[in-house]
């Protein structure tokens, strides 16, 4: 599937055919031309929403700010997608902390949801991590190649140190700055998603992250969507 912020496809909606029913003996030795079958509720609604593609996917790109959760709903009273995306029925693909910025992709589509969210599928994820001080070539190798974490192995990444990004905004609070210690952006590409994988990955090597934006997931980026707005594709 083609993950381009501009792509634009019609999805075919699923057509249920009828089947001949088998007849079944009653008490009274008539018959019946309906089996009854006992299900539950939920699961027939889950099958739906894994197996089946709503007759209009919607996709909503969202540029998350900090401190922001991805969720929708909060007890604690702590901002959610709820302040900022109006739409009903759509559900995130895969997670983003509360203390990370940037790219979160939403859907109603169960199977595209599953697609980007499950390592099975290897969807490639782009993050702009802030670190403290400057990692030497030695450093960014073992992050390349993979670093032992404690739930195991990274798979190889793609990394480079970057200029500050042209379109990162201001973050409200700003990271700690220390004076004496200097820092720097890197680049960092994995189809993993562990929890908190950046970071820890970041802190293995010595550079605990300071800031994380997430620019990329597969082909969507935010481009053209500032921080705290989001755009909706209809596929």
């Amino acid at each position: 599937m083609n993950f381009s912020n501009k792509t634009k496809f019609k999805s075919n909606k699923n057509k249920s055919t009828s089947q001949n029913r088998p007849k079944v003996a009653s008490r009274s030795g008539q018959t019946s031309g309906v089996v009854k079958h006992k299900s539950s509720p939920s699961f027939n609604r889950n099958k739906k929403s894994i197996n089946q593609a709503p007759e209009q996917t919607q996709v909503v790109l969202f540029n998350k700010p900090f401190q922001v959760l991805t969720q929708f709903t909060d007890a604690d009273g702590r901002k959610t997608l709820k302040d900022f995306i109006p739409i009903t029925g759509v559900y995130p693909a895969g997670r983003l902390d509360r203390d990370s910025e940037g790219l979160l992709v939403l859907t109603n589509n169960g199977q595209l949801q599953n697609k980007i969210a499950s390592p099975e599928h290897k969807t490639s994820k782009c993050y702009w991590v802030q670190v403290e001080n400057i990692p030497d070539e030695k450093k960014l190798q073992q992050l390349r190649d993979g670093v032992e974490l404690n739930d195991g192995m990274t798979k190889p990444a793609l990394v480079k140190i970057i200029e500050q990004p042209q379109i990162v905004w201001d973050r409200e609070p700003p990271i700690r700055e220390r004076k004496n210690i200097p820092d720097c952006w890197l680049e960092i590409t994995i189809s993993e998603g562990r929890n908190r994988q950046v970071r820890r990955m970041t802190a293995h090597i010595g550079h605990p992250t300071l800031r994380l934006i997430r620019y990329r997931v597969g082909e969507w980026t935010i481009d053209d969507i500032p921080n705290g707005q989001y755009t909706l594709l209809k596929l």
